[in-house]
C-alpha cells in the first residue's frame, strides 16, 4: 500500500505528538505514522490526503482552505531541496531514518519551515523541535534506516 501525502504534512509530521483537530483526526495520523514507520512509500497529492481524510466530513475542512495550497508549495520546494529529488504531485518516496533525520535538523534550523508561517500548530511545532523532538510519534516506531 502507500500512503497518500501533501507536501506540507512532510513537515507536519516531523512535530506530531498526538494533537490534532480532533479525535478521529489524531486516530487517522498515528494509523499514517504507523503505515509510514512500517516502511510504506509515500505517493504526494494535490489536496486532502490521508491525513486530512477524517476532517473531510466536517461543514468547512480546512484542508480547503485557499492557504493550504501555497503551504504545500512552499514546503515541496524546501523539502525538495533539502533531499535533491523532485517533490511534485505524483512523485512516489519512501522515508528512512537519515532522511527524518536530516528533515528535522532543517527543520529546527529553520531552514525548511517558510510553509508553516501563519499556521496555527506554529507554536507547538516549534516547542517540539526546541525540546529536540521529545515525545514525537514518528520515533515510536521502526523507521527503516536504509531508503528501500
Amino acid at each position: 500500500m502507500t500512503v497518500r501525502i501533501r507536501a506540507h504534512h512532510l513537515l507536519c509530521m516531523l512535530t506530531y505528538v498526538g494533537k490534532g483537530y480532533s479525535e478521529a483526526f489524531t486516530k487517522g495520523y498515528d494509523t499514517v505514522v504507523q503505515r509510514l514507520s512500517s516502511g510504506e512509500d509515500m505517493l504526494l497529492v494535490a489536496g486532502p490526503d490521508d491525513i486530512c481524510q477524517p476532517l473531510l466530513g466536517d461543514a468547512a475542512p480546512h484542508c480547503f482552505r485557499d492557504t493550504v495550497p501555497e503551504r504545500d508549495r512552499l514546503a515541496a520546494n524546501a523539502v525538495e531541496t533539502l533531499i535533491g529529488r523532485p517533490i511534485r504531485d505524483g512523485e512516489r518516496f519512501s522515508l528512512d531514518a537519515p532522511m527524518i533525520k536530516r528533515m528535522r535538523a532543517a527543520f529546527h534550523a529553520g531552514i525548511t519551515r517558510q510553509a508553516c508561517h501563519g499556521c496555527e500548530w506554529f507554536d507547538l511545532c516549534s516547542t517540539i523541535a526546541d525540546s529536540g523532538f521529545h515525545d514525537v510519534r514518528l520515533n515510536r516506531h521502526r523507521i527503516p534506516s536504509e531508503s528501500r
